[in-house]
């Protein structure tokens, strides 16, 4: 995917390269001119402005979601690149970042399996409940659908499964839960599941207790990791919004940037959105895929 060059002034296309501009912290810059108004400007590329260097942003997020808590990269850094080391610097890139890349990858359609896991993870947030939903699918390992919420509601449910809708489009042949009461209802409200009559359904609800062995044991694995990575944040101190973009943060590192053993050791991506092709730095290549 190229990005076309449009003047910010005129909106004109008629655009050539007017050398580059030094900066302190990102190096050089590409500088274009419009042959149209004579405007000369830099595009955007998810970095505008900023005053670190891109490797060094994509860096700290990448160790932030494999395992590395802020205090740690925080130190890490006062070694190599003191230069905004705060851990509150890090942390409002990881939020700003999370949510620019979801901008591209909440719209993106994938090559799915026929069958889709959902299910919930609890969490505690300012002394609160909250929830994590995720809908995954079973053949690619690629999480389709995910949020992260103050409560199990119809409606927010119902909202995660018409994600994953969308994502999967008419693939989809069986929907595997657990045994809450609400998915019924928010199946049917989603996929137009009839759980009630069985008049042909499309999609097959398929309910199994949490008791039982096996119970949805590939988003369980799902979770396991994410219950290793989430356990040492210490709950989330911010607000809900933060919340959504560091749990939005880790459903990218696990569909585009970490690889499966299940999978032929590929990321999901790979496997779900074949024809996306990203460059070693994931991170960096989604920021600029997002701007485009």
């Amino acid at each position: 995917m190229k990005q076309e060059i449009i003047c910010e002034k005129c909106n004109g296309k008629n655009i050539k390269k007017d050398g580059v501009r030094e900066t302190k912290n990102r190096g050089k810059v590409q500088r274009y001119k419009c042959l149209s108004c004579s405007h000369r400007f830099s595009i955007d590329d998810g970095f505008w402005k900023m005053k670190n260097h891109e490797d060094k942003i994509t860096s700290c997020m990448n160790m932030y979601y494999a395992g590395m808590s802020l205090r740690k990269i925080q130190e890490h850094l006062q070694m190599f690149a003191p230069k905004n080391s705060h851990y509150s610097t890090l942390y409002r890139w990881i939020v700003k970042y999370a949510n620019m890349i979801s901008t591209l990858t909440n719209n993106l359609q994938v090559q799915s399996g026929q069958e889709l896991m959902s299910d919930e993870m609890e969490y505690h947030r300012l002394g609160e409940q909250n929830w994590f939903v995720d809908v995954m699918d079973t053949e690619t390992r690629f999480m389709v659908a995910s949020d992260y919420m103050k409560s199990r509601t119809i409606e927010n449910l119902t909202r995660v499964l018409k994600k994953s809708k969308f994502a999967t489009g008419e693939q989809i042949k069986v929907i595997t839960t657990d045994g809450l009461q609400g998915y019924p209802r928010v199946l049917r409200k989603a996929f137009g599941v009839n759980n009630k009559f069985k008049i042909n359904p499309k999609v097959q609800h398929n309910i199994v207790i949490a008791s039982e062995r096996g119970f949805n044991h590939k988003i369980e694995r799902l979770h396991n990791s994410i219950r290793d990575r989430t356990k040492i944040m210490r709950g989330f101190h911010g607000s809900l919004e933060s919340a959504k973009a560091i749990m939005k943060g880790y459903e990218i590192y696990y569909n585009f940037v970490r690889k499966h053993q299940g999978i032929d050791n590929k990321t999901p991506q790979e496997e779900a959105i074949p024809e996306l092709i990203l460059s070693t730095n994931k991170w960096l290549s989604l920021i600029k895929l997002a701007k485009l």
